[in-house]
């Protein structure tokens, strides 16, 4: 066979193996929880020891001290989870520090009016205070986010909030 008559099917075989290449590139991205990556978790308990590495043997940078503090999951491994915090700090935590639920935070220092409805006009349902945090009950087209503090609710800007842009906040 000339090597004009092999092109057609080496070429093929190319194809194929490099669709075969991708599809184990999308199945090594695979994360050891099966949550995707970035991702945003709350701390669990009041005192969470941040390290430098994925284990108790690496060294201690400093200790969380804030109950459902809104951290970015940003890498992980099985037993660790590799967070970016509200003010960028990047460090591992053990999983089971970690919450599923979504609480966000507001980062600056002027308080944060909480509207009735989804739109810059509605009325003040409460104010939510600077440096304060408050359950995040939704997202409607990532412009406004429905927040829970105390009892009461209303909808704020996500743009104004820490903890709803789905971007890597740490580099």
């Amino acid at each position: 066979m000339s090597a004009r008559a092999w092109a057609p099917i080496f070429m093929a075989a190319l194809i194929w193996g490099l669709g075969a290449a991708q599809g184990a590139t999308a199945a090594d991205r695979q994360t050891p929880s099966g949550l995707p990556v970035p991702r945003y978790v709350t701390l669990k308990f009041d005192e969470v020891n941040a390290r430098a590495g994925p284990g108790d043997d690496h060294r201690l940078l400093w200790v969380y001290r804030v109950k459902g503090l809104p951290v970015q999951v940003v890498a992980e491994n099985t037993e660790w989870r590799r967070i970016c915090d509200p003010e960028r700090g990047l460090a591992w935590v053990h999983r089971r520090t970690t919450d599923g639920r979504r609480m966000v935070m507001r980062t600056q220092a002027t308080p944060l009016p909480l509207r009735s409805a989804a739109k810059p006009d509605a009325p003040v349902h409460a104010i939510l205070n600077a440096r304060s945090l408050a359950a995040l009950v939704r997202c409607d087209s990532k412009a406004w986010c429905r927040l829970r503090v105390d009892g009461v609710s209303g909808w704020a800007p996500a743009s104004d909030l820490w903890g709803t842009d789905e971007k890597p906040q740490c580099r």
